[in-house]
């Protein structure tokens, strides 16, 4: 069924949400160590029951220092009295948002040092990182720029690369480290995470859902831990209709749960090699496995299982859950445009830049639910210093959606708007055909427009290489609209409640410096004027 602008809107039939029940033993902390068939995942993993992570020392809330001084409309939160001296540490930091923070924390605030947990062989190699794709990125020009020569030796000073690794025990940190960071830190930022959607599910899994563990476990033994901070993603929840509320996904429901042992169990029918023959069985698997528990992607599925997993085992550990949209690149600040390799939307967009796709499966009218990494950036932070203002046991964990769907809200026919009066101008291939997009509800619609339309504009007409190339191209861009079909077709808004009372409670001084207002998001500008520029200076030159 072809869709135009006045078309009506379509969905999926409604799946019931599906849950975790709770394997977790609450008395080693260990994940599911009580339960057969994970402990043979975790003795293959060489996950001793000995972590240096068992032990639990985190502090009540009586012995933690006095609260701040009451905020109102006019003091503001508190966000630069909060970070001064704050000592922080990061998983993901060579990524696109933990880049951001790491960025912004530098620029604006006066914390004490940033532990950097840094996948590498050695402290050398920790270091040859730090500079290659931290201090010299073109992100943190701004700060090169307001420091001048000093700017290496502050660097060099605030950031401390720790060689580690989320998906080995005692996340790969040698003694030392541990001992430092468990004795300096105050707040845990895990950012770190497999975002490739359709991955092995045996890889997901252990970077998403074992692997936050293994960080939570190391922040219940952290001396000054204020605020333990875990990135998750919108699309947790994703099958559900309507308004969704920021609410933490807890553990349990019988009807129609996600057992965790028993997903854990499919990872051991095959020996962990990386031929062809087991990558396919795990990709396979894992799509299996997320369609018939409500996800469209593996990755969406093992991020839900992960949330829900910390915050069964936080014990006393406040909690504070981010879940952003579709990231892409900075706004306004530090660099408008820049980002880090393609994101979601990024390769339709350059497929659509060079003819490629001249149909696509959506819903117009469905919001395509984005937002800049440099607001998500900033809400991270001032909602860190909030809830790290409280000190007090959080009764439960604190969920931030930072979506647009609600509060200005683009919908795929817009965005495709700006794409075409962009593309038709400067199209990313000389003399590429750009027209409007048509959209499809139906995959064999779509495909049959999305050739026809590729093979008319190349001219195939019977000659063999032009045709393979044809198909090769129209297979890609079917590729492409089958990966991320969820996000056309998506049901629910993400309310962002807690959000609007943040900017309640900042001063203006604060909603100036850390803009996490989304309401002043000019779309066709960013699009057109800073996210599209962007692309094409930093990911495809």
């Amino acid at each position: 069924m072809l869709v135009n602008a006045a078309g009506t809107s379509f969905f999926y039939p409604p799946i019931k949400h599906s849950f975790v029940r709770n394997y977790f033993t609450k008395t080693n902390l260990q994940f599911a160590a009580n339960h057969p068939k994970i402990n043979a995942l975790i003795s293959r993993k060489n996950e001793q029951t000995h972590s240096l992570f068992t032990s639990c020392c985190h502090p009540p809330a009586s012995q933690l220092k006095a609260a701040a001084a009451a905020v109102d409309g006019h003091t503001g939160i508190g966000i630069l009295e909060f970070f001064q001296g704050k000592n922080i540490f990061v998983t993901g930091a060579t990524g696109l948002l933990g880049k951001v923070v790491v960025e912004k924390l530098l620029r604006s605030t006066s914390m004490g040092k940033i532990y950097l947990l840094i996948k590498a062989k050695d402290k050398e190699a920790a270091f040859d990182r730090l500079q290659s794709e931290i201090i010299s990125s073109d992100l943190f020009a701004s700060l090169k720029e307001k420091y001048g020569t000093s700017y290496i030796g502050l660097v060099r000073e605030k950031l401390i690369p720790i060689v580690g690794d989320i998906c080995k025990p005692n996340m790969g940190m040698d003694s030392e480290s541990i001992d430092a960071v468990r004795k300096d830190v105050h707040v845990i930022i895990h950012s770190a995470a497999s975002t490739t959607f359709n991955e092995r599910y045996d890889l997901l899994v252990d970077s998403n859902v074992i692997a936050p563990q293994r960080v939570m476990r190391f922040a219940k033994t952290c001396d000054k831990l204020l605020l333990f901070t875990h990135i998750s993603t919108a699309y947790v929840n994703e099958r559900r209709e309507g308004i969704i509320l920021e609410e933490p996904m807890i553990m349990g429901g019988d009807d129609g749960a996600v057992d965790v042992a028993d997903e854990i169990s499919l990872l051991l029918r095959s020996p962990p090699n990386n031929n062809d023959a087991t990558t396919n069985f795990f990709r396979k698997i894992g799509l299996q496995r997320a369609e018939m528990l409500g996800w469209s992607t593996t990755y969406q599925l093992c991020k839900a299982m992960g949330e829900m997993c910390v915050n069964e085992i936080r014990g006393d550990v406040p909690l504070l859950i981010i879940r952003p949209a579709i990231i892409e690149s900075c706004y306004s600040q530090p660099l408008p445009g820049w980002i880090q390799g393609m994101r979601v939307l990024d390769p339709v967009i350059v497929s659509y830049g060079k003819g490629m796709i001249p149909a696509y499966l959506a819903n117009p009218h469905v919001p395509l639910d984005i937002i800049p990494v440099d607001l998500v950036a900033n809400m991270t932070i001032a909602a860190i210093a909030k809830h790290g203002n409280t000190h007090v046991t959080m009764a439960q964990s604190t969920i931030y959606h930072v979506a647009s769907s609600l509060q200005n809200p683009i919908t795929w026919f817009d965005a495709f708007e700006y794409l075409y009066e962009y593309f038709k101008e400067a199209p990313l291939i000389e003399g590429a055909k750009i027209s409007r997009v048509k959209f499809f509800d139906d995959f064999e619609e779509f495909s049959k427009c999305l050739r026809g339309e590729i093979m008319r504009h190349y001219g195939a007409n019977g000659d063999r290489k032009m045709l393979r190339q044809c198909n090769v191209k129209a297979a890609y861009a079917e590729q492409l609209c089958k990966l991320y079909e969820f996000v056309g077709f998506l049901k629910p808004r993400y309310h962002t409640g807690n959000i609007q009372k943040l900017i309640e409670e900042m001063s203006k001084e604060e909603q100036l410096n850390f803009q996490v207002d989304v309401r002043n998001i000019n779309w066709k500008k960013y699009f057109q004027e800073i996210h599209i520029p962007g692309l094409s200076k930093y990911v495809t030159n």
